[in-house]
């Protein structure tokens, strides 16, 4: 299965979705980006998409709008992700959700 690429555009509008907050940073992953909070992922881009770690409750919510799709890159869906359009309205209070529940998680150790 091809991994799907994200334009310009695609990662402009990633970045601009990313919340200027301690401890996040942006780095490239497998070809695309990927927003961490103290090593964590909490987003990423996958082509045209925008995918967000949630909790249980904000996940099952996501999952319900008709523009979402699991995350499931090479096949393997990552249980705990819901992908969007990055044009889908709302994305920001689902990267409000996401921080705030990965920013919860133990850190992961440096790098």
């Amino acid at each position: 299965m091809e991994m799907p690429r994200p334009t310009d555009a695609h990662r402009e509008a990633f970045r601009a979705l990313v919340p200027d907050a301690p401890g996040v940073e942006v780095r490239p992953m497998f070809g695309q980006l990927a927003a961490f909070v103290h090593g964590n992922m909490f987003m990423a881009l996958y082509g045209d998409r925008a995918t967000f770690k949630l909790a249980a409750a904000d996940l099952d919510e996501a999952r319900a709008r008709e523009d979402a799709e699991p995350f499931a890159p090479g096949g393997r869906t990552m249980r705990e992700y819901v992908a969007l359009p990055l044009a889908a309205p709302g994305l920001d209070d689902l990267v409000d959700r996401a921080l705030a529940y990965v920013s919860t998680l133990p850190p992961k150790p440096g790098r």
